[in-house]
């Protein structure tokens, strides 16, 4: 299991403003156990966990599966962090509005990044 799958279970849980404890007890494991998953603590945890995982954090059971190691049917044997397959299951839920929001932050953000390479640019 690589450290993104305790990033993406941290940054799934702050997406969707749920605290440790409402997240561990919805999963129905301790906050502590969710602590040790979110930082690299726990190297293989077991599909059940992650089932519940997946239902409390509304992330697809496979992409949890298979970020942890796991093979799954239908896949090509790959592990790693799939960004694009991430941020699908995190953003699955946006509203019109907070997509909208979301799009106006990102070409704010990218328009700073072009300003400053602009008035600092590498060598």
């Amino acid at each position: 299991m690589t450290e993104s799958f305790g990033t993406m279970l941290k940054q799934a849980r702050d997406v969707r403003g749920l605290s440790a404890v409402g997240v561990a007890r919805a999963a129905g494991i301790s906050a502590a156990y969710l602590n040790r998953l979110e930082n690299g603590g726990v190297k293989h945890p077991s599909p059940h966990v992650l089932h519940q995982l997946s239902q409390a954090l509304a992330i697809p059971y496979d992409e949890l599966m298979r970020l942890s190691g796991y093979p799954v049917p239908g896949q090509t044997a790959q592990t790693g962090f799939d960004a694009r397959a991430v941020a699908a299951a995190l953003f699955a839920d946006v509203t019109d509005d907070e997509r909208d929001e979301l799009l106006e932050y990102l070409a704010w953000y990218r328009a700073r990044k072009i300003s400053r390479r602009a008035i600092w640019p590498s060598n």
